[in-house]
């Protein structure tokens, strides 16, 4: 009796059961609405790491919603410009964006902080100043006044120092030169007599092809391989004293950020910063190679004279000074992140910068 008391009791608990979970369905359903967004990235679909990354990111919304967030991704010229991300953004053109915050330098300088500014941080210690040190809070803060909510969705890591159709030996070889570098790297590069230009990824090539620019940087060898700078510009230079790192920035629509579900602001949050993981491993692991088959190719890999890295730090400083006394925008977020560099360079000249080191002087010595 006991036993068959048992086994009909645990029928009706399992059938309780399997009706709660029948009841259950509709209530999560009606929690996770669908929802059909575009994203316009400020790449070309020929980069895969770049406009990857968006596809990349929106692939893992869908996926982690059971395809009820999905987010058709658009490339450069598609919708827009591949500069004008931010102003499809803020206007409502389209709900998200994918793009380099300082490409919008032009309308504050404030922005360059979402992406990088000279002789700046590198990406781990980017990556702790947005997520521990108060940056992204303080970019929010900032990115209101254009109706944006971003945060950080992908990092090229350390960036070269471009391509040049001559070689650099000394500052008095850097006047004159018409260069694609735009922002506030463009302000510094004009106090040593440099003339910026700042053009998209894709318009590039020509433009060293025909002669309208002398020298151009990109991102590193894996991207400017596949635009084939080394075709015109024989020179490579290192390193990209403006961009220790490069972050790329997810911007949202602020109504929109705010009207979504938190379970969806949750998941946008979590495929972003798997986003951010993901392209700085991919240029990891991608660059060694791409490199060796450029030099293979007869690229000459150059380091930027020491003359040349002293007068553009100096003329960074210059910069910053100028900017901070202009600009109450950037002011206000430079005191924090000046602190938080000093601090941060200061500990990984300690662990990390002593362990590097050594491995560099074993890889000089053919030791690896």
């Amino acid at each position: 009796m006991q036993r068959r008391k048992f086994l009909r009791n645990a029928g009706v608990g399992g059938a309780a059961i399997a009706a709660s979970a029948t009841l259950a369905a509709p209530a999560i359903a009606q929690s996770m609405p669908e929802l059909k967004w575009r994203l316009t990235s400020s790449f070309p679909k020929s980069l895969d790491t770049l406009f990857g990354a968006a596809e990349v990111l929106t692939k893992n919304i869908a996926e982690a919603t059971d395809n009820k967030f999905q987010i058709r991704v658009f490339a450069a010229g598609e919708i827009v410009p591949g500069l004008q991300v931010a102003d499809a953004v803020q206007n409502g053109t389209v709900e998200m964006g994918h793009t380099a915050s300082y490409y919008y330098f032009g309308k504050d300088p404030a922005f360059a902080f979402g992406t990088a500014v000279p002789f700046g941080l590198n990406t781990r210690q980017q990556n702790a100043w947005l997520t521990q040190g108060g940056g992204e809070q303080a970019l929010n803060d900032f990115y209101k006044n254009y109706n944006i909510f971003g945060m950080a969705a992908g990092n090229t890591g350390a960036q070269m120092g471009g391509w040049f159709r001559k070689e650099i030996k000394s500052v008095e070889d850097m006047k004159g030169v018409k260069m694609r570098i735009g922002g506030f790297a463009g302000q510094v590069m004009t106090k040593i007599g440099v003339v910026p230009q700042q053009i998209a990824g894709g318009d590039i090539y020509p433009a060293l092809e025909k002669g309208t620019l002398d020298a151009a940087e990109w991102v590193g060898p894996y991207d400017d391989q596949k635009l084939g700078f080394n075709k015109v510009a024989p020179y490579y230079y290192y390193p990209g004293w403006w961009e220790g790192s490069a972050t790329l920035h997810l911007f949202i629509g602020l109504d929109k950020w705010n009207a979504l579900p938190k379970s969806y602001q949750a998941i946008v949050r979590s495929a972003a910063a798997m986003t951010n993981t993901w392209m700085v491993t991919k240029y990891d692991a991608a660059s060694p190679n791409a490199l060796r088959e450029l030099l293979a190719g007869g690229t000459k890999l150059q380091p930027y004279p020491q003359s040349v890295l002293e007068a553009c730090f100096a003329a960074s400083n210059d910069v910053y000074a100028e900017t901070n006394a202009k600009s109450a925008n950037f002011k206000k977020i430079f005191d924090g992140w000046k602190n938080f560099r000093r601090d941060a360079v200061l500990w990984s000249r300690v662990a990390e910068g002593g362990f590097d080191n050594f491995m560099a002087r074993q890889s000089a010595a053919n030791k690896l």
